[in-house]
């Protein structure tokens, strides 16, 4: 009997968040003992460790900057309607190539409006074929405010959609604090947990015991925090301690070019076996993406979180809200963000209790794996 047949689509634009929570659950769904092949429409090689599943590589395209208003190729041009079509093609060629029994959609359409133009076929060829489809949505989304937007995708998912897998826990943010319209569509919502790693086993007394993390995620819109930190350093109780600021691939050579290592502050570009420094950690510093915060969250690090809230993103200041109420993490707006003020956060996260993972649901890739499964059950 033949592995039943997925294709997962996923779209990066700036971060590399959805790109890691993907690989995740990838991962996870070889290891379920489906065929999977990965179509990503990001930078090329910006995709993680899928496993052992096929990744197909679409023509390329990112944001131009944090508004996500303009889209541009690898070479900064802004794309164009030869280029759509262009890449429409290859979407549905990739389609019909691996001939799927479950096609699992990256947040759209709750997200990825701009790529309606070739989802929208895909979608429409999905149903014609008799292929079960899934949207893969994190727990919080952006908050947007056009008229018409909630009702137009709730037809999206009335018509073509079977599942909407929300990759978080009813009992920390439910679905509907973000998406109004979610008792429209409660017959399709199953929550799956956070997709969240597993706890690092490294020796808590290792190389870096005690040492305050600053990290900056993909490093893409990371740059005030890091320099900010480094400012704050010599005010807080953690002043002798060694710091290490992890900038993340993508931040900009300027700024880069601005953190200056000192004594006792080392600065990298990317720690592969990053969990297991958290773990060692005395404190974390960072933004509160979704990747991040399940890092922080299976290591157990106290933590202060600094959310990403440039041109109306609301995802971090809610999830980090939430958790800051739980007593879970200090949280500092980028708004109210200066030395004073997150060497203040800091010292007031170390006289705090380190965060306890007790009732989160921690299983999503696992748990999405198997609702891909049940979905193929159902042809």
């Amino acid at each position: 009997m033949t592995a039943p047949r997925v294709m997962v689509y996923v779209q990066h634009l700036l971060g590399i968040g959805h790109q890691m929570r993907a690989a995740a659950i990838i991962r996870a769904m070889r290891v379920a003992g489906l065929e999977v092949t990965c179509v990503s429409g990001g930078e090329a090689g910006g995709m993680p460790d899928l496993g052992s599943a096929r990744l197909v590589q679409l023509p390329s395209v990112k944001a131009a900057d944090a508004t996500f208003t303009r889209l541009v190729n690898p070479e900064g041009r802004e794309i164009d309607d030869a280029w759509r079509d262009n890449r429409r093609e290859a979407l549905l060629t990739a389609f019909h190539e691996v001939g799927p029994q479950v096609l699992l959609v990256e947040s759209f359409p709750f997200g990825r409006w701009q790529f309606r133009f070739e989802l929208m076929p895909l979608l429409e060829v999905a149903q014609a074929r008799g292929v079960k489809v899934a949207s893969s949505v994190r727990d919080i989304l952006v908050e947007k405010n056009k008229p018409g937007r909630q009702e137009k995708i709730v037809a999206i998912l009335r018509n073509y959609f079977d599942a909407v897998l929300v990759h978080g826990d009813e009992s920390l943010v439910p679905f509907g604090a973000t998406f109004r319209a979610a008792s429209d569509i409660t017959d399709l919502i199953r929550y799956t947990g956070y997709v969240a790693p597993d706890a690092p086993d490294a020796a808590p007394d290792g190389p870096g015991k005690g040492e305050v993390v600053v990290a900056a995620g993909g490093g893409a819109v990371g740059g005030a925090l890091l320099r900010t930190a480094l400012a704050a350093r010599p005010l807080t109780v953690m002043a002798e301690a060694p710091w290490r600021l992890i900038t993340g691939p993508n931040l900009a050579a300027e700024e880069r070019a601005k953190l200056s290592e000192t004594q006792g502050v080392t600065v990298e570009t990317l720690r592969r076996d990053y969990r297991e420094v958290l773990s060692r950690a005395a404190l974390s510093v960072s933004q509160a993406g979704y990747n991040t915060v399940m890092d922080i969250l299976v290591t157990g690090v106290r933590a202060v979180l600094v959310p990403f809230a440039a041109e109306g993103e609301t995802e971090q200041a809610l999830r980090a809200r939430l958790l800051a109420e739980r007593g879970r993490v200090q949280v500092v707006d980028e708004a109210t963000l200066t030395p004073e003020t997150l060497a203040a956060a800091i010292d007031e996260a170390l006289l705090r209790p380190a965060p306890a993972l007790k009732g989160l649901a921690l299983d999503g890739a696992a748990e999405t794996a198997r609702a891909v499964r049940e979905l193929a059950g159902r042809l």
